[in-house]
């Protein structure tokens, strides 16, 4: 039987290159969602007018340059810290930006999307992803993400602010606990893995070493990831961060293979979930066109300094900006600032 990733390069080999699909997605987002502002605030809830934040006096090019700006920062520090953007970005954008909550969700998936999509081709080539792994969970997650969605839409905004800090704090005490296993080791295959075939060899860079893995746990992983789906579609923080853990600690997937699987379940879960937002009108491109662009520029020359950056002090720094970030959001939710 071929192997599914020389099966994927040879199904894909005729069409368009892979790693150029994002450039199209500002254009797509132009094109799915040209919903006016006006109209999109009628279609929110209820509660959104009571929430909103007031006019600015600012001109209209301000904002849209500041997120590139802000996304252009959040690309060059997510890359080497090993987090999505979207997890940077939703508590950032959504704490210190005059959006509603629900347009900052919408693109803070399209922003973990456009860099799954970006990463995803190049991660299949190498190996370090591997879809007998990802589909199984990918599918799960993604129809829990369109519930996480709609949830996460019905819901009064200072209740999604107050569990978006508790999350991102969450985060925070998740990444200064968790110790990762670059090679766990797993003496037997359970038997769902057994039967779904899951199970594969890579080449690690760093040694040359050819990797033989497999994995346990896969009931527990499977509902781990509905989970997850949840998480993602409510608050729009493509849960990379929580993909990784759940791959290594849980179902003792390799470390380098945990973290380009779990691109590659993002691909597919964040274009589940941000349909819904398109669908309802909290898509602007306005919004999400400076920030794709932004966040892809940053991650380039965040991918560059990977090698040259000591991991502690980006490691650090994310740390800082994501406690800072979700008590910001707590306490906007609760009205102790705002």
């Amino acid at each position: 039987m071929s192997h599914p990733v020389t099966y994927w390069q040879s199904a894909t080999s005729s069409f368009m290159p892979w790693h150029r699909l994002w450039l199209l997605l500002p254009l797509l987002l132009m094109l799915v969602a040209p919903v006016q502002a006006d109209e999109v605030m009628q279609l929110m809830p209820a509660q959104s007018n009571e929430s909103a934040a007031p006019a600015s006096t600012l001109p209209w090019w301000f904002w849209p340059l500041a997120l590139f700006v802000t996304c252009f920062f959040i690309g060059i520090v997510a890359v080497p810290a090993g987090i999505g953007g979207g997890t940077l970005f939703v508590p950032i954008v959504g704490g210190f930006f005059p959006f509603h909550l629900d347009f900052v969700r919408g693109a803070g998936l399209l922003v973990a999307l456009a860099s799954a999509l970006a990463a995803g081709p190049m991660l299949l080539r190498g190996g370090l992803a591997n879809l007998r792994l990802a589909l199984p969970l990918a599918l799960l997650a993604s129809i829990s993400s369109i519930a996480g969605a709609m949830l996460g839409l019905a819901l009064p905004a200072n209740v999604i602010q107050i569990a978006l800090g508790a999350i991102v704090l969450g985060i925070v005490a998740l990444m200064l606990s968790v110790k990762k296993s670059e090679f766990p080791v797993v003496t037997q295959p359970d038997r769902l893995s057994s039967i779904l075939g899951i199970h594969g060899v890579f080449i690690d860079g760093a040694s040359g070493r050819s990797i033989d893995w497999q994995v346990h746990r896969t009931p527990m992983g499977l509902v781990m990831f509905l989970l997850i789906g949840v998480m993602a579609g409510m608050f729009g923080i493509g849960a990379g961060w929580a993909n990784v853990p759940a791959l290594n600690l849980l179902m003792g997937v390799p470390l380098k293979v945990s973290a380009g699987t779990s691109g590659l379940v993002l691909s597919m879960v964040d274009s589940a979930a941000a349909w819904v937002y398109m669908n309802r009108g909290a898509v602007l491109p306005m919004i999400a066109v400076p920030s794709i662009v932004g966040m892809m520029l940053g991650a380039r020359i965040g991918a560059r300094l990977l090698n040259v950056l000591p991991g502690s002090v980006i490691r650090k720094m994310v740390i800082a900006l994501l406690l800072f970030a979700g008590l910001r959001a707590f306490m906007k939710g609760t009205g102790l600032w705002v």
